[in-house]
């Protein structure tokens, strides 16, 4: 059997974030007196990389120093948020554990930045579980271009068709499907109707197991 590796996005994959993502964007956009709805955000926001957001909610291009100064400010707030409210998803840790057992790669690849990376893996202590974390510094191009994916599998030694990826969002699952990957569709923000089609759908970690994955991959 060939190595192969599991690949986790972050924000609604580990952890369901984006409630306290939309907090502290709604603190942000009612600061700066951008207007904003739950909508918008199901649309526009979650699964989606900050220099997106940003141009969209403040109708205009957002980018260089400006779009980092912007971008440090609200991911701050984020952190500030959350930072005490750390958990994951049900069974994550569990999953996690089995998948080491087993002799897999694993990694984190996040459009968040690696501030917000760093204080998750080391709230929930899971650095050294993963190969590959890979956060928005990381890359030139933001899912769904598939360069996140492609550059963890490189980093990890597996090939890209060996590789199953969990994703939440219509842009991750694109991602992931672009790179040519297999991919379990995590229901924590989005219904199966409005991701791309997966391989395989989850509400949280009870439901997957190792020779799920090994199916996935054409192993059993």
């Amino acid at each position: 059997m060939s190595q192969q590796c599991v690949i986790f996005d972050m924000d609604g994959v580990i952890c369901h974030t984006n409630p306290h993502h939309a907090k502290a964007f709604e603190a942000f956009f009612d600061k700066y007196k951008i207007p904003h709805s739950e909508q918008e955000f199901e649309e526009h926001m979650y699964g989606k990389h900050n220099g997106y957001i940003m141009t969209h909610f403040f109708k205009r291009q957002i980018t260089g120093e400006e779009l980092k100064k912007l971008e440090d400010e609200k991911e701050g707030m984020f952190r500030e948020i959350y930072k005490d409210k750390v958990e994951t998803i049900p069974h994550y840790l569990d999953f996690l554990s089995e998948l080491k057992a087993r002799g897999f790669k694993t990694a984190v690849a996040t459009s968040a930045p690696r501030a917000n990376l760093d204080l998750i893996a080391n709230a929930l202590k899971i650095t050294d579980k993963m190969d590959s974390m890979l956060s928005s510094e990381d890359v030139k191009h933001h899912k769904p271009d598939p360069e996140v994916y492609l550059k963890s599998a490189e980093r990890v030694g597996v090939s890209p068709s060996d590789c199953v990826v969990f994703e939440d969002s219509f842009s991750g699952a694109s991602a992931a499907i672009n790179a040519g990957m297999k991919v379990v569709g995590v229901l924590s923000t989005h219904t199966k109707e409005q991701l791309p089609p997966c391989d395989f759908y989850i509400n949280d970690y009870s439901e997957v197991n190792v020779d799920k994955i090994l199916e996935l991959l054409g192993e059993k």
